[in-house]
């Protein structure tokens, strides 16, 4: 399942929770239940913002797939610079 973070305006504390990605958290108690916290005194009606936040990259091998590896870059199969990371 994917990590989201979410922020929450009344107490300025952002949470990182795991959900799929069809699930939806929009209140404070939603975000506390889900990370298996108190609530504390923030009341648990108080709204949650999702956070816009890096997605992590795994590569194909690192997964098992299977899938054959990526095509070399446009520069002729090797990177001059490295920094694509497919020389």
């Amino acid at each position: 399942m994917p990590t989201y973070d979410y922020r929450c305006d009344a107490n300025g504390r952002v949470v990182e929770v795991n959900h799929r990605m069809s699930e939806t958290i929009s209140t404070w108690g939603e975000l506390c239940e889900r990370a298996q916290m108190p609530c504390g005194d923030t009341p648990a009606s108080s709204p949650v913002t999702r956070m816009a936040t890096g997605g992590n990259l795994i590569s194909s091998n690192a997964l098992g797939s299977g899938a054959a590896p990526a095509p070399a870059c446009g520069t002729g199969g090797c990177c001059p610079t490295g920094v694509c990371g497919l020389d």
